[in-house]
Order: structure tokens, then sequence, then C-alpha cells
């Protein structure tokens, strides 16, 4: 089935912002929103944007239902950028209605909690988002510019391609197909649900922070157990920072772990792509297509 292109950003457009998972403060956000606004956008804050929650949660599942519902709905708003990631979009994704949504798709944008949304819309719906960097990330500490300027790319309607070195654990070959994928631990959590997502004939992203080794093993398991390898295209390995371990060892370093794992299989693999929790993570559009070449001198990934 086709996949439904939500329209590019042009000047004078509208982005939203909402945080319907983890509480983020106004002031991480004020890069951001100061970038957008340059870029000639005008910027829509919601709420749920440094908000009166004195808890993990950026506000109640109810008040984050109500904005985001509201933003998609909202015809005036061209696009909505996650300010954050961390845990909640979850529990409020099966209470949203894409009725409207589906006759207006615009872009969203975020990475990370919100790889249950990137899901969602490509699994359900077959439209199209970018899984990308949020707020936090326009800020000098927290990312880099060339993240920043790739998602001005994108959102603009620049085509994608990305190069990146070669790295010894890769599997030389090539594949095309749809691009679908995002943080390690949220894929695993859609299984079963709604928001399941389906790897046949596709080229699969992973990426994660903060995990311990074993359930990086744990989870490709899963992963393989539910036979989301048996008909891949071809899988991308990004960052995997700020791994941790158990007091008696695993044995194995992640990326060691992850090619272990993937032994059996023969489509191409590449390792340490620039999409993470860390200083890369390069906006990619999911639910296009893409030509993924793994060389004994690069990987490349390009939209077709």
């Amino acid at each position: 089935m086709t996949t439904i292109i939500p329209p590019y950003l042009k000047k004078g457009n509208t982005i939203g912002i909402t945080c319907s998972s983890g509480f983020m403060d106004r002031e991480k956000a004020n890069a951001c929103i100061k970038t957008l606004q340059e870029w000639g956008f005008e910027v829509m804050i919601g709420n749920t944007l440094n908000s009166k929650s004195t808890n993990y949660f950026s506000a109640t599942d109810e008040d984050k239902i109500e904005e985001l519902q509201a933003m998609l709905d909202d015809e005036n708003i061209n696009a909505i950028l996650f300010g954050r990631g961390g845990y909640g979009m979850g529990r409020i994704i099966d209470q949203l209605s894409f009725k409207k949504f589906k006759k207006n798709p615009k872009w969203l944008i975020g990475f990370s909690d919100i790889t249950v949304m990137h899901c969602h819309l490509i699994g359900a719906y077959k439209i199209a988002s970018i899984h990308g960097p949020m707020a936090a990330a326009f800020n000098k500490s927290s990312g880099s510019a060339k993240n920043v300027e790739a998602l001005k790319n994108v959102i603009f309607g620049k085509k994608i391609h990305y190069d990146c070195a070669y790295h010894p654990f890769n599997t030389i070959g090539s594949a095309e197909g749809k691009l679908i994928g995002g943080n390690l631990a949220l894929l695993c959590n859609v299984i079963g649900t709604k928001s399941d997502f389906d790897c046949k004939n596709k080229i699969l992203f992973i990426e994660d922070v903060g995990e311990y080794k074993y359930s990086i093993d744990r989870m490709l398991h899963q992963l393989k157990r539910a036979g989301k390898f048996d008909q891949l295209a071809g899988l991308i390995i990004g960052g995997f920072t700020d791994m941790k371990d158990t007091e008696r060892p695993f044995g194995m370093e992640t990326n060691s772990i992850i090619k272990e794992v993937l032994k059996e299989y023969n489509f191409p693999i590449c390792f340490d792509f620039p999409i993470s929790h860390g200083k890369e993570n390069l906006a990619v559009k999911i639910g296009m297509n893409y030509s993924f070449k793994v060389t004994k001198t690069k990987t490349s990934l390009k939209e077709i």
C-alpha cells in the first residue's frame, strides 16, 4: 500500500509544540522556538510545555490527550514537534482519534518515546512521519548543528541522502524498501498492540539509551521470536548510548551482542549509523522508500 505523505512545510506555516510524554522546562525549548521562527514558521506552544506538573509526566493523561488531539485536528497547524520523549505516549495513543488527521495529515516529529506514534501512524494508517530531534536538541549543549540542519532539510522537503563510515561488523549488501523503526525498547513494547509494525521487505533501524546489556540481548531476541527479522530487507544499527552492565558482567560489548543475535541473517546490516540519543541524530522519514547500500568502504541511505 502506498504511503500517505503529508505536505512539506513552507515559510508562514505553523508548528505546534506539545509534550505528550515526560515533563520539559520552557527554558530548554527556547532555542528551538527561536530557531523555528528564524526559519519562517509560526510556533504554537502547548500548555504541556512547562506545565505545573509535579511528577514525571508533562501533565495528566487527560490534558495531554486533549492538547494533542486539538493539534492533530487543527488544520491551521502544519506540523507537530514533540518537546521530549521519556515515557507516556503508550498511555494515551489508543485514546486519540485520527479521523480528521487522516483527511489532513501533517508531519509529526520526534524520537525515543515517540517511536510509539511513528509505529502507529505507519502501521495503522500508512502515514509517513519524521524520526528526528526534538526541542532540546536545538540547544548547543544537547545536540549538533548538523542534526538541526538535517531536520530543516527534511521538513522543507529535501530528499535524504546520508553516508556513514564502514564498520567491521557490517554485513555487505544492498536493499530497497520502506524505512521503519526507532527506539528498540519501544519497538518491543508495541508488539501485539494496535501500533504493531510489519517488517516484510522493510529497512528497519534501531537505537537505544541507558539500557543494560542483557536487556539489549533480550529485546533483540524478542524481535527475532516475533518474526521481525524473517523477511527484513535491511537493518540499520544506530547508536546505543550510555549502556550499563550488571555486577556480574554480561561478557560482550553491545555491538557484539547485536552481531551475535543476527549472525544467521544475510540481509545488509550497518553499525554505528548516526541516529541515536547521543550527539548524532539525523532526521529520517518513516514510511518512505530508500536505497540502502553497505559496501567495504561506507554505508549509504538514500531516499528514492
